[in-house]
């Protein structure tokens, strides 16, 4: 090893360098909402015009995503992560051209091609870095960058545009990504490549299976499971496809809705202005940072304790879903921080469940393959979020001319609060049931 370490541990400097992105993802996709009480007045919105907006982001975000993962599976992730991150920079600096709702819809529209890329390579980077044990952790450490960066938003987002204006605040924001290519361009190569990683550490990282055969009889996948040296493996063949697709598809508008109204909602029911809207969002989505790391540890210390991998996603999934229920209940809350504590429950188990549902595509598909089963599980999530927001701007609106706007918020929250379990069946049904396996 010519006096090379005996160890090392640069797998976390890679999760490092991916939960910056994330953070960064989710700076430049959160600026909007925190900026919807003023681009609302000077560009005379209604929520559905608002809805409108939001469902071109998740539209274009959700056709990118399979084709981003087509890409990255071809070029590598090295280089798939630098266009990606292109893109999304610039088109979230172009906000600041937008004269009106269409203006805004071009920009969200290319802002949602770029960020299509960053799942698909985050988590093949997780595969090629991560033997199947720590993939959680490590997926629960990157996805809490979305948290982070929905938490940096509100601290800088409103003092920024108060101080410099929208616009400025869109291109501020936007150009951190050109720090970060900067980075990952000097810092990153696959494990057999790098020049850091220790021959004890590229074993520990290679000396598990790739991939467990998922279902039994599913002849055609677990026979290609050994020629996964390629790229012809046949996805569909995997029912394990149909649950993660099934449980982004429930989920993600949930996340969207939790993302890109919040904002709104503590505005319209609680009054809260620009200067007061950073307390509570700040608290909400701290408490999704450590759901989403929590969420990963629990599953990974379940499995280093002798669970087999998928029975220690079930059930920690099952709690996940379960913790979300509550938002049902915010209706009959008579301040603002009890519905801030259940909120900030739902998005940390929301977070919690993301970290597992990502690895449980992971543990089941092969990594030559794995940013194509992300793009796909994550088109279906976007498809679902492309129409959430047309239903959610729509009962607003209808609501708001009644004179009960909340009412319209509260529909919305029981919506949520059964999503999970529903997809949590549907993982049941095409994933868990389908593994012959003891905990």
């Amino acid at each position: 090893m010519g006096g090379a370490p005996t160890s090392s541990n640069y797998r976390w400097i890679i999760v490092g360098l991916l939960f910056f992105a994330t953070t960064i993802n989710y700076l430049d996709r959160q600026v909007m909402s925190l900026l919807k009480p003023i681009l609302e007045k000077e560009f005379n919105w209604t929520e559905t015009d608002y809805g409108d907006i939001v469902t071109v982001f998740t539209f274009f975000y959700g056709a990118s995503t399979l084709l981003a993962g087509y890409i990255i599976d071809r070029i590598g992730t090295k280089i798939g992560y630098i266009g990606a991150i292109l893109v999304w920079s610039l088109a979230a600096m172009g906000h600041a051209l937008a004269g009106g709702t269409t203006g805004f819809m071009i920009a969200r529209g290319l802002l949602g091609i770029g960020e299509a890329g960053n799942f698909p390579a985050s988590i093949k980077t997780v595969a090629e870095w991560f033997p199947q044990k720590e993939r959680a952790l490590a997926v629960g450490i990157f996805n809490s960058g979305a948290n982070i960066g929905a938490v940096v938003a509100p601290a800088i987002v409103p003092p920024l545009a108060l101080l410099a204006g929208w616009q400025m605040t869109f291109i501020a924001t936007g150009a951190l990504g050109f720090l970060w290519i900067v980075a990952w361009w000097f810092y990153y190569e696959v494990p057999a490549r790098h020049k850091r990683v220790s021959a004890a550490e590229l074993a520990h990282i290679t000396g598990e299976p790739t991939v467990e055969p998922s279902v039994a009889g599913d002849a055609a996948a677990t026979d290609l499971i050994a020629d996964s040296t390629t790229t012809r493996y046949p996805i569909f063949a995997n029912k394990a496809i149909w649950g993660f697709m099934s449980g982004k598809l429930l989920t993600d508008p949930i996340w969207w809705f939790f993302l890109f109204w919040l904002p709104s909602y503590l505005s319209n029911i609680y009054h809260l202005d620009l200067k007061k809207l950073g307390a509570p969002l700040i608290v909400i989505y701290l408490a999704a940072t450590i759901g989403s790391v929590g969420g990963g540890w629990l599953s990974s210390t379940l499995i280093q304790k002798g669970w087999h991998p998928t029975r220690a996603r079930q059930w920690a999934m099952a709690l996940f879903a379960i913790c979300i229920t509550p938002v049902m209940a915010i209706s009959q809350m008579g301040s603002m921080w009890p519905v801030i504590a259940i909120l900030s429950l739902a998005v940390a188990a929301h977070q919690a469940w993301s970290a597992n549902i990502f690895t449980v595509a992971a543990d089941q598909f092969p990594k030559q393959v794995l940013s194509r089963v992300v793009g796909l599980g994550t088109m279906a999530g976007t498809l679902g979020g492309a129409v959430f927001p047309l239903l959610v701007g729509r009962i607003l609106d209808h609501y708001k001319a009644l004179g009960s706007l909340s009412e319209g918020y509260y529909i919305i929250f029981y919506i949520a609060g059964f999503a999970y379990l529903v997809a949590w069946t549907m993982l049941y049904i095409f994933v868990f049931s389908r593994v012959k396996a003891k905990v």
